[in-house]
C-alpha cells in the first residue's frame, strides 16, 4: 500500500483513520451538526434497510428516535485509493437506540470519502451486518 505524508506529519492513512473515529465520537454525542460535518451533501447509507440520506438520517438523530451510547472500530481497516476517491472497509461495533428501543450491533462498513477544500467527507456508508454464531 502506498502511503502519501500530509505535511510531514501524518500519513493520509492515518489522517482517515482520524476522520473515522472522530466521526464516531461525534455519533455517540449525537451531535446531527457534528456528525454532519463529516458527510457531503450528498451522503446516503446503504443497509438492509434500504438507502437512507444524510438529511433523513440527521434528523433522527436531531428529533432524539436515534441516539448511539456505543461505537468503535474494531480490528484492522482497509483503505484503498481511487484517484480522488478512498475506500475504507472496517468492523465496527455499536450500541444504538431507535424509538427507546436498544440494538446492538457488529458490522463491516465500507465509507467512501473524497478530500474537498483541504477535509475529507464521506459519500457513502454501506453497513453488513456480521453474521453470528
Amino acid at each position: 500500500m502506498t502511503t502519501t505524508r500530509i505535511s510531514g506529519e501524518r500519513s493520509v492513512h492515518d489522517e482517515l483513520l482520524a476522520v473515522l473515529d472522530e466521526w464516531q465520537v461525534a455519533i455517540v454525542a449525537n451531535d446531527a451538526d457534528r456528525i454532519g460535518s463529516f458527510m457531503a451533501d450528498e451522503w446516503v447509507m446503504v443497509s438492509e434497510n434500504g438507502v437512507t440520506t444524510g438529511e433523513r438520517f440527521l434528523a433522527f438523530v436531531r428529533s432524539g428516535d436515534l441516539t448511539h451510547s456505543a461505537m468503535q472500530r474494531v480490528g484492522q481497516a482497509r483503505i484503498r485509493y481511487h484517484g480522488e476517491l478512498v475506500l475504507l472497509t472496517t468492523r465496527a461495533t455499536n450500541v444504538a437506540h431507535y424509538q427507546g428501543v436498544r440494538f446492538d450491533a457488529d458490522e463491516w462498513t465500507t465509507d467512501v470519502f473524497t478530500r474537498r477544500d483541504g477535509r475529507w467527507l464521506c459519500l457513502l456508508t454501506q453497513i453488513t451486518a456480521t453474521k453470528l454464531d
